[in-house]
């Protein structure tokens, strides 16, 4: 696993918590020296939860701040920042030490895996998993195939998937895919609402909630998903779609300025406490 931000470290909580070992790789030493730390509250949350077995076998944790600890996994998760330029640089990383036929899997919301895959040797076996947080609740996850990706990468993908309890559903390649490309726009309508005084966060939500069936309601998504990681997403949406609806609002862009990016910060569209 590469990345120990929310994502790595949920996405590691999940593997461990299914039994699968996992060597955590990041070279900022400040987020790796809390990262077991917050790999253990995930796992005790999704304990709580009742969203992993809390009898079931743990896997082993190992930490390292350099990508050559992955020189011997069958399967590499990067998890970092959503630009396009440090994921492939990461990937190129990933590709220089692992096995010729090691999967490698990108986990985007939003930037296309052919865009990556261009610049990488070994472009068949790079597959785009969206895993969404927290990882360990959300039961289905979108599996993106680029034009370049191999039938043995989707194999050992889906097995991967499977032993860690998640249904897979594979889609096209494209900007934001399926989930971001609807979720995220009508996320940013929504902060716009909210900022042309016609209703509240409380009222949007509870409006989507329980007219439109929404689970939570879009903004208190917003701050599931980390503001600051949607205002990326909906970056790379509009600059590789030109769609307006995809320009990320000044509400959103306000709150990622303040470092109200949602429950990871304690404060977002709405307020949390300790986590």
């Amino acid at each position: 696993m590469l990345g120990a931000g929310v994502m790595g470290v949920g996405i590691t909580a999940l593997a461990i918590g299914r039994g699968v070992q996992v060597t955590l790789v990041d070279v900022d030493e400040e987020r790796l020296a809390t990262a077991r730390k917050r790999v253990r509250h995930e796992l005790r949350l999704a304990h709580v939860l009742g969203a992993l077995p809390r009898h079931g076998p743990i896997g082993d944790l190992d930490l390292a701040d350099s990508v050559d600890a992955a020189a011997g996994a069958g399967v590499v998760v990067e998890a970092i920042t959503e630009t396009a330029e440090l994921k492939v640089k990461a990937q190129n990383e990933i590709a220089a030490v692992v096995a010729p036929d090691a999967l490698r899997i990108t986990n985007t919301s939003s930037i296309p895996v052919d865009e990556l895959a261009g610049h990488v040797p070994r472009p068949e076996f790079l597959v785009g998993v969206h895993f969404m947080n927290p990882p360990y609740l959300i039961g289905t996850l979108e599996v993106v195939r680029g034009p370049r990706t191999g039938d043995a990468a989707m194999v050992a993908v889906r097995a991967l998937l499977e032993r860690l309890g998640r249904k897979a559903i594979v889609v096209n390649d494209g900007p934001g895919f399926v989930t971001s490309r609807v979720l995220h726009r009508m996320i940013n309508d929504a902060a716009r609402v909210v900022e042309e005084g016609r209703a509240s966060v409380e009222d949007v939500d509870a409006l989507m909630e329980h007219c439109i069936g929404h689970r939570t309601g879009p903004l208190k998504t917003a701050d599931l998903i980390g503001i600051d990681n949607l205002v990326d997403s909906l970056r790379v949406l509009y600059e590789r779609t030109g769609d307006e609806g995809c320009k990320p609002s000044g509400l959103l862009l306000r709150k990622v300025a303040d470092g109200h990016h949602g429950r990871k910060t304690g404060r977002g569209f709405y307020e949390y406490g300790a986590l």
